[in-house]
């Protein structure tokens, strides 16, 4: 989407930001208190035993504090009260059930759960480090925060978060099947890779899962098929922190199986694997939003958000290009790369393609037609 066909930025003193910002809070807030009462059907197991309870409810009291502000500012200088009585109201819902102060209800068994407490403190963790960036640095100044696209971005990020287990689960039980008879053949290089220090350890991780991922990303532009399902995450037309959120279901599960091979094969830690876990997810998000941050030299050897932004590009003369999630010098070596200069692109998302609003919609879309219109069914030779 070109700067000229983007909605207008919201301005500050308006109240319309804080109303945004008092509905985010207020939410976070309002499940934060659901979490404490559902440990076992709203929190992740593995991540129970890690908690500083006292942390947490501190964070509890400061998003009902930033809640609590903005709603009022928005009340006091936007004509519209909406957004100010939502975020308000969520607010006032948490304190009722028991706010910073709520109790830790017993931990029960449950063989079902949602990761509520990884998409809270993930979108808490992630709405403050690239918020900002997107906020000072820009890279299209008129960029709203609320473009047309944003409630569906933001499904996306809810249901990764929320579904994080399963997923999981399905991508790691066929790779741990298949490559189970191996492990013993493998001692000797796994024994070799838990005695390297541990930075060396996740640098290999990353190297390893970028080699796969690249040759799966661009079988996914190749693949008539695989495209209609990767197109989704190429639909949108505003890039931001969230939009590297729209993945389709085939598409993530897909790409974690077949990422998981080097990790479970070359026996990685827990340790390490987490630490690439948490870079990949970072990463993922920065070369998506919308800033003007550059690296300069480093370019040479590390995706930028300037790289990446190249991959969306609605030219021609960047399709099929810039697969790598991390190192660029791996496009470099297949012939892949392109960011000419230290120019951006003008457009990013599929104007030649019809894709319908809403989450559930475009996860349903891939399986029934082809999206774009009156081409065969997948990518253009050139896409």
């Amino acid at each position: 989407m070109s700067e000229a066909e983007m909605p207008p930025r919201m301005k500050i003193g308006e109240g319309r930001i804080s109303g945004a910002v008092s509905i985010v809070f207020g939410a976070i807030a309002l499940g934060g208190v659901l979490c404490f009462h559902f440990p076992e059907v709203l929190t992740t197991p593995e991540f129970r035993a890690q908690y500083d309870v006292g942390v947490l409810r501190g964070t509890l009291a400061g998003c009902l504090l930033v809640t609590l502000a903005c709603a009022l500012r928005s009340l006091m200088v936007n004509p519209s009260k909406r957004a100010g009585l939502i975020g308000g109201g969520l607010a006032i819902a948490a304190l009722l059930m028991g706010g910073p102060s709520v109790e830790v209800d017993a931990v029960g068994d449950s063989r079902f759960y949602l990761s509520v407490d990884w998409l809270l403190l993930d979108l808490i963790a992630m709405a403050l480090i690239f918020v900002p960036l997107e906020l000072f640095f820009p890279k299209r100044a008129n960029q709203t925060r609320f473009h047309p696209e944003w409630r569906t971005d933001l499904a996306y990020f809810v249901m990764a978060h929320l579904l994080v287990q399963g997923v999981a689960a399905m991508s790691q039980r066929p790779v741990r099947l298949a490559f189970h008879g191996l492990a013993e053949d493998l001692d000797m290089v796994r024994a070799w890779i838990a005695g390297l220090p541990f930075a060396l350890q996740v640098f290999l991780a990353l190297l390893s899962t970028d080699l796969f991922q690249y040759g799966l990303h661009r079988l996914y532009h190749k693949a008539p098929f695989l495209w209609r399902f990767h197109a989704v995450h190429h639909s949108t037309r505003s890039m931001d922190w969230l939009a590297g959120s729209r993945q389709h279901l085939v598409d993530v599960i897909g790409t974690r199986i077949f990422v998981y091979l080097p990790l479970f094969v070359l026996g990685f830690s827990p340790g390490v694997f987490y630490a690439y876990v948490a870079i990949v997810a970072t990463q993922a998000v920065l070369n998506h939003t919308n800033t003007r941050l550059r690296y300069g030299p480093l370019e040479w050897l590390l995706v930028s958000p300037r790289i990446h932004h190249w991959h969306h590009a609605h030219d021609p003369a960047a399709y099929n290009k810039n697969f790598c999630v991390h190192f660029s010098w791996i496009d470099r070596l297949f012939g892949t790369f392109y960011a000419p200069g230290e120019a951006w692109p003008e457009r990013t998302g599929l104007d030649d393609a019809a894709f319908p609003r809403g989450f559930l919609a475009q996860q349903i879309d891939p399986f029934v037609r082809d999206p774009l219109k009156g081409a065969p069914a997948g990518p253009p030779s050139d896409r």
